[in-house]
């Protein structure tokens, strides 16, 4: 499973991203252009000493995405694909997911690109609020989409009985650029 966030705009929530992608063994994927450099404080403060063991890959764009995306599973790219929105589609909680499908989410103020929503209007996924509020968190959207896909899909949660061990190189001073894979454009 990937989680993918398009534009994202505030560090913290994709510092938090980060952070939630170390903890689950899953790759971090950014879709330029980013609201804030890899190189900015409150990015390497959302995800803490998590950063050696976030796999992060920044794409030029959403064709940057496909290409490298579609070639990784038998299952044709758009087929994977759950783009969360704050409007329409199923809701996460009456959605299947597969073990191969990419979650996908926009920057916090635009949401995701209408031609994206377009192009793939059956693959639409909302979190249910109520109509006096306009979204959620961009952060708590994807820790309860991810965790809640991983587990329908039957993807099996991290073995934890609460202890904790740090990464090897937790003690480094590892900063978000320093990890990033940077995935031309097509």
């Amino acid at each position: 499973m990937e989680i993918v966030l398009v534009h994202p705009e505030i560090p913290h929530n994709s510092g938090c991203a980060a952070r939630l992608a170390a903890a689950l063994g899953l790759r971090l994927q950014l879709v330029e252009p980013l609201g804030f450099s890899l190189e900015d404080r409150y990015l390497k403060r959302a995800g803490l000493d998590y950063w050696p063991a976030v796999e992060l890959v920044v794409h030029r764009d959403w064709p940057a995405v496909e290409r490298a995306l579609g070639a990784e599973s038998p299952r044709p790219f758009a087929e994977r694909l759950r783009l969360f929105s704050a409007r329409g589609g199923s809701s996460l909680f009456a959605t299947e997911f597969a073990p191969d499908d990419v979650l996908v989410f926009g920057g916090e103020s635009r949401g995701l690109p209408a031609e994206l929503l377009a192009a793939h209007p059956a693959r639409r996924v909302y979190v249910p609020i109520r109509p006096c509020v306009r979204s959620l968190n961009l952060a708590n959207v994807v820790a309860l989409a991810t965790y809640t896909a991983l587990v329908r899909a039957g993807v099996p949660l991290p073995d934890n009985d609460g202890g904790y061990a740090p990464d090897a190189r937790a003690d480094e001073d590892v900063r978000p650029v320093q990890v990033a894979r940077r995935v031309p454009s097509a």
